[in-house]
């Protein structure tokens, strides 16, 4: 990511030195000469248009505030009836995500499931699924090893056993993965110990990239959960998780997986609802200053989607009572994709797409999240399913 930016520099400063020699005029000498076809310096050409950009660019001009909100939304219906799941679509949301729940008797199955909720061939749905293997794997038919297998073979392993992954979420239809735990910890009392690639921040990121590079060009990558599970002691789906480390201590560890995964060209991070409090004291899926570090100095481009964001909910602390206040919260801090493992009867945790939506919009009329932000993270979002239509 960071390499593309730097790439295109020597791009400017050549049209810029074109410029300035077409403009420099003719050469000192007896006379003014005209320019013949042979002499004549040509202009600088038009930057060729990037096709995906200007599509986002009139699909966005099409959206209202509500659409904009609408489409920062991953949700979950349970069943293998994909009716209820097809309605999310159909109010706006950009992705779903399968659990157990989901899962038919086979990919055949699941591949009728998927195709029956796609709506937009332009801007494919994103149908995520967590699928890691080993203690945390959705498709009883995923044969490839997990993390407890893959962390003590070699990184090519890693790399072939998400090649063989991605493919059988591709056959299926799915085309997210949230499957690359870029978290590293040694403490086999950990809860995530047994998902992590690795047990040392280098041999972590050397499968972490592994694992990014298996999936390319099949399924879109995630690294979770940023900015690493590992040094946070506790269970984020029923806690806000506690991290002792410095900021340089971050950097020179857990931060090593996710910035190989990010090199390696992973199209989605997922942020934690764990706190480093000596960076910041919220939840990283809250605060600017994690999503600022992940932009900034990890350069990070492309979605950021938070954890379930349930998960605040069932901790049980009344400062993540409210939904509403918890979407808004995660946008403002930057979050583009808000993911919502929602039950059958989504009122019984007071929550609904409309009510989401409003809180968003809301947010953005009272200024809480700027039309800056808003756009920014949908054009993010719509970039990527345009790209996993072509």
């Amino acid at each position: 990511m960071r390499a593309t930016r730097t790439a295109r520099l020597p791009l400017v400063m050549t049209a810029v030195l074109v410029a300035l020699t077409a403009c420099a005029g003719p050469p000192a000498g007896d006379g003014p000469s005209r320019p013949t076809d042979q002499t004549r310096t040509p202009g600088p050409t038009a930057a060729p248009i990037d096709p995906i950009a200007a599509w986002v660019d009139e699909r966005m001009s099409q959206l209202t505030t509500e659409q904009k909100a609408a489409a920062l939304l991953m949700v979950h219906a349970p069943g293998t009836d994909p009716a209820p799941l097809r309605a999310y679509v159909d109010a706006g949301v950009s992705g779903l995500i399968l659990m157990g729940d989901n899962v038919p008797a086979g990919p055949a199955e699941l591949g009728a499931l998927t195709a029956a909720v796609q709506a937009d061939p332009e801007a494919p749905v994103l149908i995520g699924i967590d699928e890691e293997g080993g203690e945390v794997q959705r498709l009883p038919w995923d044969g490839a090893p997990g993390a407890e297998d893959l962390r003590a073979d070699p990184p090519a392993a890693a790399n072939a056993a998400y090649a063989a992954r991605a493919g059988t979420l591709a056959t299926s239809g799915v085309n997210v993965n949230f499957g690359i735990v870029a978290d590293v910890t040694a403490d086999p009392d950990s809860f995530i110990f047994g998902r992590v690639l690795g047990t040392d921040p280098a041999s972590s990121a050397e499968r972490v990239a592994g694992s990014v590079a298996g999936e390319q060009g099949l399924v879109a990558s995630t690294l979770k959960h940023f900015p690493g599970h590992g040094a946070a002691p506790g269970d984020s789906h029923s806690s806000v998780p506690s991290a002792p480390l410095t900021i340089d201590e971050w950097r020179a560890g857990p931060a090593l997986p996710f910035a190989s995964g990010i090199d390696a060209g992973a199209e989605l991070v997922m942020t934690g609802h764990l706190s480093y409090p000596a960076v910041d004291p919220a939840p990283a899926s809250l605060s600017p200053e994690w999503h600022r570090l992940l932009r900034d100095e990890l350069g990070f481009d492309g979605v950021v989607v938070t954890d379930d964001m349930l998960m605040l909910q069932h901790n049980g602390l009344a400062e993540f009572a409210d939904p509403g206040e918890n979407a808004v919260r995660a946008v403002a801090a930057g979050a583009d994709l808000l993911l919502y493992v929602l039950p059958a009867d989504p009122a019984s945790m007071g929550i609904s797409i409309d009510g989401l939506v409003g809180a968003i919009a809301g947010g953005v009329q009272s200024g809480r999240i700027t039309a800056e932000q808003l756009d920014d993270a949908v054009e993010r979002v719509l970039t990527l399913r345009r790209t996993l239509a072509s």
